[in-house]
């Protein structure tokens, strides 16, 4: 295993930011001839009205961290696991209040009915492939009771979702082990976090190009609470792409239903893991996970029979928390009201359209060579092409 410490420096802001990573096996894909990676602002395509946070990343609601192990192994093996934890501390003994909402059912969310029963996560959150959930798991619960301060453990609610990277991935051969979840979670870190064919990302794909992990957020003004709404996405799934509103799929005569014959290429699924600082109860952050599904909407995801399409909403406001002593109901806490969620949704609306986009405009082209010798690659969204649709609306 090779770790890397990747240095971002943000021109902008004159700061050095550091984010970690691991890639099992050899490199990630080498970036194609002529070919820049960019992020959705990069190109024009800022959708909503909200402005994002400093990272415009889920890491800027305050405390949660992020981590990928990505495994490449050419030409049959391009898969991985992130790890999303709201917050460093014992996740265990200090929940968070949390909601879930499904889509589509086509998917193998671990840990979801407990989080519907109780409102609230106790373990990191990793994503990872179809066929590589109960391994994940297994590594929350190794990680989990290692932990010095886990010694009464007698049951924990591994939360792992997932999406079907088998067009890019061995994905019979479950290459992902209890050890990469805990090595994703170790290196979990705040700051920037790397998009695209990485992590649980390495193998996806989404609207019949290369897709990834994805992330953005959006930050209210202190007339409206001053919170905080990130997103992270792991795209896997198919429909009609439109990019704030533009006909991207159309113009590229790529998308579903394009000779009117229903068949799975829009199948597949999304992982939507939603976190704000906004003091919501489990209640409303069910509520504002349900609203993940308009920006997904935006896009022009079809949200087909075979895709499996899951939001998870928490908060790591500390007065929300489920400690201890709320949890027996001897502090009691207070709560964002119900209109107060009303700015919140439009937030979360406008996150997950661009984290989707991010996970699009920030992969590569990925080839995958089965057993008999059949070669079939993923490629990158044509960044310079959609820039000129972008530019030809009149975008700035």
């Amino acid at each position: 295993m090779v770790h890397r410490d990747i240095a971002l420096f943000i021109a902008s802001t004159t700061v050095m930011l550091a984010v970690t990573t691991s890639c099992v096996g050899q490199e990630p894909d080498q970036m194609e001839p002529g070919r820049t990676q960019v992020r959705a602002r990069d190109i024009g395509v800022a959708p909503g009205v909200l402005e994002p946070g400093p990272l415009n990343a889920i890491t800027d609601v305050e405390g949660v961290l992020v981590g990928h192990v990505t495994i490449i192994d050419p030409p049959s093996i391009r898969t991985g696991v992130t790890a999303i934890l709201p917050h460093g501390a014992n996740l265990y003994t200090d929940k968070v209040p949390a909601g879930v909402v499904i889509g589509n059912g086509y998917g193998k969310l671990m840990g979801s009915t407990q989080i519907k029963e109780l409102g609230e996560i106790e373990s990191p959150i990793l994503l990872t492939n179809t066929m590589s959930v109960p391994r994940a798991a297994d590594g929350i619960l190794d990680w989990t009771i290692a932990r010095p301060d886990s010694d009464d453990i007698r049951s924990i609610n591994m939360v792992v979702g997932e999406t079907n990277d088998a067009r890019l991935n061995d994905i019979r051969a479950r290459v992902v082990t209890p050890d990469h979840a805990v090595q994703a979670i170790d290196i979990a870190a705040a700051g920037p976090v790397e998009e695209g064919g990485v992590g649980a990302g390495a193998g996806t794909v989404a609207f019949g190009w290369k897709g990834g992990i994805g992330t953005s957020s959006r930050h209210l003004p202190d007339a409206l609470g001053g919170y905080t709404v990130g997103v992270l996405v792991q795209t896997n799934f198919g429909g009609v792409l439109q990019m704030d509103g533009v006909a991207v799929g159309e113009n590229l005569n790529q998308y579903y239903l394009d000779d009117y014959v229903a068949d799975d290429r829009a199948d597949g699924s999304i992982m939507i893991i939603i976190a704000t600082d906004a003091p919501l109860s489990d209640r409303n952050l069910t509520r504002l996970a349900r609203r993940s599904f308009a920006g997904l909407a935006r896009t022009g995801a079809s949200m087909t029979n075979g895709s499996g399409d899951y939001a998870i909403a928490f908060s790591t406001h500390r007065d929300v928390r489920r400690t201890p002593d709320r949890r027996v109901g001897e502090a009691g806490f207070t709560e964002l009201a119900n209109a107060g969620l009303s700015p919140l949704s439009q937030a979360v609306i406008e996150a997950t359209e661009e984290a989707i986009y991010n996970s699009l405009l920030m992969a590569q082209s990925a080839t995958h060579r089965d057993a008999d010798g059949h070669e079939r690659t993923y490629h990158a969204l044509p960044v310079a092409t959609v820039r000129d649709m972008i530019e030809a609306q009149g975008r700035d």
